[in-house]
């Protein structure tokens, strides 16, 4: 079959999507005389799996907090796509130094583009809360979602694709959607022996201790809630961003900008996505989820991903929205519920707040589990008031990637000096960024017992087990 012809507008092809944190993203879109063999970012942008993104919050329960933070995850997904774009095209170099068998840039920069746009499509509603009190029930987790999704229901669009915003791929490439899976999730137990070695070495791009992810999401939040914040300097901290023999690097120039970018998602955190209200708010959906999943949904999503494409915020808080009225005793209950987090009726007040550091010498974050702590807790209480309802929430915080954890991929640092590429700066550089530590909360249903209750905490917590010192 003869290529139609093509146009010579420059513009011809590409298209910009205006956004309030990049400025501009670009993207690739049909020729004004479409090749009917291709597809382009634009088709899957505009596939029914990417729209519903539209209809998924970003934030799950912080927008009921910082009232403009009303934006979605599709929002996010794409500004996700455009950083690694950009991580893309200026890793390439050395990538090709390192792995000799890499496709062409066009191919690498679209492979990377498309991994990010298509890295959150298995979210339900709620995002990550949902992954914790309904996907954990199946086994399963957002990530294994979407590489259903990815593999069954994308893959015919992503092998289409022909081209990059930067240009067409070399002759005889095609993205491979188990590529763009294995990137999202590097699955356990399975032979990866044949996914190629540069594949692995772009994997940090999008899930390690910096990320078109995690730096898409902390610059669009804050800007989002109204926050301010420390600065995140993108660009430098790509720029100093390398591939080396070893694996993902950063060139010891750029740990001041991963120092701030560290601390800035972590004022994010304890300031936005583990406020207080927040965490109150997700006690209250954490009561009534799983009764109201089972009305909803009770469904293996694998099984049922049609209905599971249908399933977003919007069209569970329309349904329970209702509830409040129906006939249905466990319907109208749970209704009642939902209308006093839909009204914005915060049902937890918070009575007691400290913070559970770990200590130098302590390994990981292997907390006890609230429960363990309220159980302790009742028994520090007066007898009289034993049977006060109240909730602890712990909430965890570990703003340092570890240098050593060989389970996913290290974060190496090239010294310019020693020309030696090891962990070891890393090490040193995060002893001036803040230690792992929990924020520890008592939540009740009003103020009476807050002193009580805090007297009970402080009791307890003086006894805080090996591994734990509080700060309070």
């Amino acid at each position: 079959m003869d290529q139609p012809e093509r146009s010579e507008d420059p513009y011809d092809g590409s298209a910009l999507i205006a956004d309030p944190i990049h400025r501009y993203i670009s993207f690739t879109v049909p020729y004004a005389a479409p090749d009917p063999c291709e597809c382009t970012e634009k088709d899957l942008i505009d596939s029914p799996w990417i729209q519903r993104l539209r209809y998924i919050y970003q934030l799950q329960s912080a927008r009921w907090v910082y009232p403009s933070a009303e934006h979605s995850r599709f929002v996010h997904s794409l500004g996700t796509m455009h950083v690694a774009g950009r991580f893309a095209r200026h890793l390439y170099p050395f990538l090709r130094k390192v792995a000799p068998d890499v496709p062409s840039a066009n191919y690498v920069e679209a492979c990377l583009r498309i991994t990010a746009l298509v890295h959150d499509i298995g979210h339900g509603p709620f995002c990550h809360f949902f992954d914790e009190n309904y996907l954990h029930n199946f086994d399963l987790t957002h990530e294994r979602l979407g590489q259903i999704i990815i593999r069954e229901h994308l893959g015919p669009l992503i092998r289409k694709i022909r081209r990059s915003p930067s240009g067409p791929f070399a002759e005889g490439e095609e993205l491979d959607p188990d590529q763009i899976a294995h990137l999202i999730l590097k699955e356990k137990g399975k032979d990866n022996s044949r996914l190629p070695r540069w594949l692995d070495l772009l994997q940090p791009v999008i899930s390690g201790a910096y990320t078109g992810d995690n730096l898409d999401y902390v610059l669009r939040d804050s800007y989002m809630c109204g926050v301010a914040v420390g600065p995140v300097d993108l660009t430098r901290l790509i720029h100093y961003t390398i591939v080396t023999d070893k694996g993902f690097t950063i060139h010891k120039t750029g740990l001041p900008a991963l120092h701030m970018f560290l601390n800035t998602r972590m004022y994010l955190y304890s300031n936005v996505y583990f406020h207080r209200t927040t965490r109150a708010i997700d006690i209250h959906l954490r009561d009534i989820f799983g009764e109201t999943m089972k009305l909803l949904f009770p469904y293996d999503p694998r099984k049922h991903m049609d209905k599971y494409r249908l399933l977003t915020d919007w069209s569970l808080l329309e349904e329970v929205r209702s509830w409040k009225r129906s006939r249905i005793k466990a319907r109208r209950r749970l209704g009642e519920e939902w209308s006093r987090i839909l009204d914005r009726n915060v049902k937890w007040k918070m009575a007691y707040s400290t913070s559970l550091k770990a200590r130098r010498d302590a390994r990981g974050m292997a907390f006890p589990d609230p429960r363990h702590f309220e159980r302790l807790i009742v028994k520090e209480l007066p007898k009289q008031l034993r049977n006060v309802a109240f909730r602890v929430d712990m909430a965890p915080l570990d703003p340092r990637p570890d240098p050593q954890d060989h389970r996913s991929h290290p974060l190496y640092v090239y010294d310019p000096g020693t020309k030696q590429v090891s962990t070891e700066p890393l090490e040193e550089s995060l002893d001036l960024l803040p230690t792992r530590l929990i924020l520890f909360r008592i939540y009740s249903l009003d103020h009476r017992y807050d002193a009580v209750l805090s007297r009970a905490a402080a009791a307890v917590l003086n006894k805080a087990p090996s591994g734990l010192e509080s700060t309070y």
